[in-house]
């Protein structure tokens, strides 16, 4: 494909993108799209509905259409779209349809169980799942990994502590360990159960936990596990009630309102079913903001509703208001009402749990969702940070400087930064049998550490300073031989690519630096026919790094974001990429985008933006217009 000259039609393209964009922005200056996951969450709002009996028929409805509009064609449902058949997803999806009313002898679940079963049946769950069978009564207790709530009374110097978890895995087990511990059985008032979807009768099965365990400390968590099993019922009830009390403190103390606890779906319903089983009372203060923070993660549409595993209005709204800085102009209106709308959100006087590591660093962060002051995370920090300091530093010089303290006393030991705490990286814990999903932990990752160099660097933080030469070098150490880096939070090895480009750019490294020249080998490597790129999610498993079967819009600005920053502006592979942007713009500005490019957790639980699509594009294609347009190709903002 040719280059597309630079005049009028470029500027046509980004003048119709940033309309788009603009058209999105709500009145107070902030944006949020919507943030699809998969059948998981919609399923589990279903089930935790009928565990309570608190049913609303028509939205149960509507979210029946949605489950069936994503189940592939073999019968199961994947954790993306055009995504392989993931078992735990498909057992709670066929649950959720069987509770809601749909037959089992049904084309759509008559294929559904055949799958589920020919992958070994609802037994070869993940744990979280087991755990919505328990509590169904679908199979015994001891079908879950023992955690007592008595964790809740162990000092931080044992080797598992709630310290020692990250942010979403404390928020989510807290209440969870209360559940666990009064083992309680769902109201179901339909009397509905999913036996046919085992193999084997839960009762005869003897060995629940069998691994494959990743090391030999998964072994070793597998006989403390049977262990535990046998001895948990002997501990004293004194220490189990006040183990519960203390469990109960930690939500309440952290509850946040309508926003619910840690802001994250799995956390919320959690802290729902504990206040239930403990007697609360569906009007308690605690219990009812509880239960109705869960209806402002709905979308809810004329003939079919999911449920969101949170809201991304901060950094959408940072993403966003890049994307028309750079389009625009950073001291357009559109991005000063944005940037008071984030200055408004910035955490200043709660001392949240990222502290128990650093006490001595003030607040000052951001979080991801509308309110969550217990949980910043140091990613959004930055990219909030580099808008406010890119529109005008004097006027935000006090919230850029409280962001600069808290993200440099965020930084780890070995240089990087993890997303919402430091040292959070004792990797023995992702092998206790709890861990299957092998995501417990928030240790120092690329694109985290890279947006964290490109926020200090933006401030003029030099690249020989302590903070700024540790995090260089953790980088440089984290690259892989291909030259790309592995992208924790985007998809995959374009997203961390890119984000590592963007940081060594500028903190001022060479572009003859051979990490930068070796990472835009990569991307130059990954090009597809079309102009564009595209990664598969089955990167973070063994599908092959920076390929996929299509080009998407959002990957593809990441690539060209990546290939400007190193450099490489006036490559030819540079002007092609836009030239796919521009040739799938829709005639609104848009584009259209259906495969996810970000994750939750590899290779359990991945995420579809629905900003992305929107504001990259716009970012890559603006940028190029404003590199050609100057007399320097390099880049001169860290994002």
């Amino acid at each position: 494909m040719n280059a597309i000259p630079l005049p009028l039609r470029l500027e046509t393209s980004i003048d119709n993108a940033a309309a788009a964009l603009k058209r999105r922005q709500r009145e107070d200056g902030h944006w949020v799209f919507e943030l699809e996951a998969d059948a998981t969450i919609p399923a589990e709002f279903v089930l935790l509905q009928h565990f309570l009996d608190r049913t609303d028929l028509e939205l149960e409805r509507k979210i029946g259409n949605y489950l069936r509009d994503i189940q592939c064609a073999d019968g199961g449902w994947p954790l993306f779209h055009d995504g392989k058949f993931e078992i735990s997803c498909s057992v709670k999806a066929y649950f959720a349809l069987k509770i809601i009313g749909d037959d089992i002898n049904a084309p759509h679940m008559v294929r559904a169980r055949e799958r589920i079963l020919a992958a070994g049946g609802a037994e070869r769950t993940n744990v979280f799942t087991r755990i919505q069978l328990a509590l169904y009564g679908q199979i015994p207790w001891r079908g879950v990994p023992v955690m007592p709530v008595e964790i809740m009374l162990l000092p931080r110097w044992f080797p598992f502590h709630l310290d020692k978890i990250s942010y979403w895995s404390r928020t989510v087990t807290t209440p969870l360990l209360v559940l666990m511990a009064l083992k309680p059985q769902a109201r179901n008032p339909r009397d509905i159960h999913v036996q046919e979807l085992f193999c084997t009768p839960p009762e005869q099965i003897k060995k629940w936990i069998k691994g494959p365990f990743r090391s030999v400390w998964g072994h070793m968590f597998a006989t403390i596990d049977r262990i535990l099993f046998q001895v948990e019922k002997h501990f004293p009830e004194r220490l189990r009630d006040l183990s519960i009390k203390k469990a109960v403190d930690f939500v309440t103390e952290r509850l946040n309102g309508e926003d619910g606890l840690g802001a994250i779906y799995p956390a919320m319903a959690n802290s729902v079913m504990m206040f239930d089983i403990l007697g609360y009372a569906p009007d308690h203060p605690d219990a009812a903001i509880a239960w109705k923070s869960l209806f402002k993660l709905l979308v809810i549409e004329e003939d079919r509703a999911y449920c969101q595993p949170c809201l991304s209005p901060v950094w959408d709204t940072g993403l966003a208001g890049h994307a028309v800085a750079e389009a625009e102009g950073s001291g357009v209106e559109s991005v000063r009402v944005a940037n008071d709308w984030l200055r408004g959100k910035q955490i200043l006087d709660v001392v949240g749990d990222w502290a128990r590591q650093r006490p001595e660093t003030p607040p000052g962060g951001w979080a991801f969702q509308y309110e969550n002051p217990h949980y910043p995370d140091v990613d959004d920090t930055a990219v909030v940070g580099m808008l406010l300091h890119r529109e005008d530093p004097v006027r935000h010089a006090e919230s850029i400087a409280r962001a600069e303290t808290w993200i440099l006393g965020m930084q780890s030991k070995d240089g990087g930064w993890g997303a919402f705490d430091a040292e959070n990286n004792k990797y023995y814990l992702n092998h206790i049998p709890f861990a299957d999903h092998g995501a417990l932990l928030d240790p120092s990752t690329a694109d985290v550490t890279a947006r964290c160099v490109s926020f200090l660097a933006q401030l003029g933080h030099r690249k020989d300073e302590p903070a700024m030469a540790r995090a260089i070098e953790w980088l440089r150490k984290d690259q892989l031989t291909d030259g790309s880096w592995f992208g924790r939070w985007g998809t995959n090895y374009l997203y961390g690519t890119w984000s590592v480009l963007c940081a060594l750019n500028a903190a001022g490294l060479s572009h003859e630096d051979p990490a930068i020249k070796r990472g835009a080998g990569f991307l130059l490597d990954t090009q597809r026919e079309d102009g564009g790129w595209g990664e598969d999610n089955e990167s973070y498993a063994d599908a092959p790094r920076g390929q996929y079967h299509r080009s998407n819009p959002s990957q593809t600005a990441w690539a060209l974001l990546g290939l400007m920053a190193a450099g490489e502006g006036n490559h030819p592979a540079v002007a092609r990429g836009v030239a796919y942007l521009q040739s799938t713009q829709k005639p609104d500005g848009e584009w259209d985008e259906q495969p996810y490019t970000a994750v939750g957790f590899p290779r359990v639980f991945y995420l579809r933006y629905h900003g992305y699509k929107l504001f990259f594009p716009l970012l890559a294609m603006a940028r190029y217009r404003n590199l050609r347009a100057s007399n320097d190709m390099r880049v001169a903002y860290g994002f």
